[in-house]
């Protein structure tokens, strides 16, 4: 547990070495990192999964916080483990978080990977439906249908992810996703970046692959395609997403 004078942050070790931050989806939690983590740290790096504010045992205040309020708990959790600079690694949502920790503190990001993120502008009805998928009042069969077409691959169990869903952490992320300016981030880029991409994601489309070699060029960016994966990505393929960091890390040195 890390304490400040805001929160308490539950944080998972695996490994030792240089740190490689494990950030998750919206309103999930990382203990489904585990199986990359424990490939990272066979690879000899340190994975630390810090849980959200809300998720775990992790707690603060919910209300009225922004992506850099978010971005500002992983920050205290590397200074905390003195730890930095690390690569970040950041799930749909989460690479959210991570490219703003690189805007605010660039001292502490290494790098920063981007994992199933979504194109830079999405139908809203994804966003709809991804709120059913996570509405436990709902009945199972109905969550799995939008499971099944918004997140999974085909051949891939969408039931899988029917648990691991923090209410509270939704509420309060989707609302500091609302109170920062995209602009004020997504156009930057301190460090290198890995796109890591989903086949199959609906969230982006083939069209929309280049968007980042486009905004920052093939020299701060490489991409990784990895097909027959959804946007969940992490349940569906863990251990070629943990490949695809461990070859692109190595690029750093």
């Amino acid at each position: 547990m890390i304490r400040t004078e805001r929160t308490e942050l539950e944080v998972l070790v695996n490994g030792t070495g240089p740190a490689v931050v494990l950030l998750p989806s919206l309103g999930r939690d990382s203990y489904e990192f585990e199986p990359i983590a424990q490939d990272l740290a066979s690879a000899g790096f340190c994975a630390l999964r810090p849980q959200p504010r809300g998720v775990g045992s992790s707690a603060g205040p919910l209300d009225g916080l922004d992506l850099h309020d978010l971005a500002g708990d992983v920050a205290d959790v590397l200074t905390a483990l003195d730890t930095g600079p690390a690569v970040l690694a950041g799930h749909a949502f989460g690479h959210y978080v991570a490219r703003v920790l690189a805007v605010d503190r660039p001292e502490l990001v290494s790098g920063v990977a981007v994992l199933a993120a979504g194109a830079r502008r999405f139908p809203s009805s994804l966003t709809e439906r991804v709120a059913k998928c996570s509405d436990l009042a709902l009945p199972d069969s109905e969550r799995l249908v939008h499971l099944r077409e918004v997140f999974f691959a085909e051949g891939h169990d969408p039931s899988v992810w029917l648990d691991g869903w923090w209410p509270a952490a939704i509420v309060s992320q989707r609302a500091a996703m609302a109170s920062t300016d995209k602009e004020s981030w997504w156009p930057i880029a301190s460090s290198p970046l890995l796109d890591v991409q989903a086949g199959d994601d609906v969230f982006r489309p083939a069209e929309t692959r280049s968007e980042l070699i486009d905004e920052f060029g093939p020299g701060l960016v490489t991409t990784v395609l990895i097909e027959g994966s959804g946007h969940a990505l992490i349940p569906e393929v863990p251990h070629a997403v943990a490949h695809a960091l461990v070859e692109w890390i190595r690029t750093l040195d």
